[in-house]
């Protein structure tokens, strides 16, 4: 199932995309696309079912607004370096075990909301990556099979980073990575039966109609199975939680000088093979 939530923001309503590409009303059914519901076997099941049924009620898309796929986001985990191509381009030995930082749940709007250059920034980079959403509470998890049990699904992730902040100001990554709009997600987010293989999926990006980043997730140093396994380890996942896999090459970090970094004005698009497209056009703070 393609689930996603749309209307204004702080006011959407949960929704579905169809096999037909209708969009269909869930708020009979459902109060919204969360955690619970995630984890909840019986209200996806009854989804699934009065879909199939063709008993849901059509919604015009017509100028409404299609927002994150996913409400009440506990924690966004995000891994760094986890790309061959991408270590490559910036000079990085692969790492031997994944680079985890964390991304505030307040950084996630819809998938063609404006993103704000911060202010002071030089910096403002992009990044395609494949977000996976987890549906069962995940702790010290054994194998990439048991891992996988615990997707719920996937969706797009820009994991808007400003290079400057994150690299030359000291500490961690964190001031690079939590500005504000720094994380659009969606449209959709895909149920783990619709992504067979989620090592097998192309990811490209485009700045202003110039195509910078055309990878695939076979690249990942570790997979997607891998990397749920691992972070299970060091924290307890929960339902509604997100993690960001990583960047293939083509940021522009990774450009030689002068690098073309984001300024207001620019427009970005990304997609990932079966999970849709995002659109955002860049704006000052």
């Amino acid at each position: 199932m393609k689930l996603l939530r749309v209307g204004t923001a702080g006011a959407e309503r949960p929704a579905l995309l169809d096999a037909e590409g209708t969009l269909r009303d869930l708020s009979g059914i459902v109060p919204d696309i969360d955690g619970p519901l995630l984890a909840d076997t019986a209200a996806l099941g009854r989804i699934r079912a009065t879909a199939d049924a063709g008993e849901l009620p059509a919604l015009d898309a017509d100028g409404l607004r299609v927002g994150p796929p996913l409400a009440g986001i506990g924690k966004v985990v995000c891994i760094g370096l986890n790309y061959h191509d991408h270590a490559r381009e910036t000079g990085a030995e692969p790492p031997a075990e994944p680079v985890v930082f964390f991304k505030a749940a307040d950084t996630v709007v819809g998938p063609y909301d404006t993103v704000l250059v911060p202010r002071k920034s030089v910096k403002t980079d992009w990044e395609v990556e494949l977000a996976v959403v987890i549906g069962r509470t995940a702790r010290y998890l054994e194998s990439h099979e048991e891992a996988l049990a615990h997707v719920a699904g996937y969706a797009v992730a820009h994991d808007v980073s400003e290079r400057e902040f994150q690299i030359e100001r000291g500490g961690t990554w964190d001031k690079g990575k939590n500005c504000e709009t720094f994380n659009p997600l969606g449209p959709w987010l895909v149920t783990a039966d619709e992504v067979p293989d989620p090592q097998a999926l192309s990811l490209r990006l485009w700045v202003n109609g110039e195509l910078k980043q055309d990878g695939t997730t076979a690249e990942q140093i570790f997979s997607v199975a891998e990397v749920v396994r691992y972070v299970s380890q060091f924290m307890t996942l929960y339902p509604g939680d997100v993690i960001n896999t990583g960047t293939p090459a083509g940021v522009a970090l990774g450009q030689p000088e002068p690098k073309p970094f984001l300024r207001a004005g620019d427009v970005v698009e990304l997609e990932i093979s079966g999970l849709g497209k995002q659109r955002q056009e860049f704006k000052d703070a």
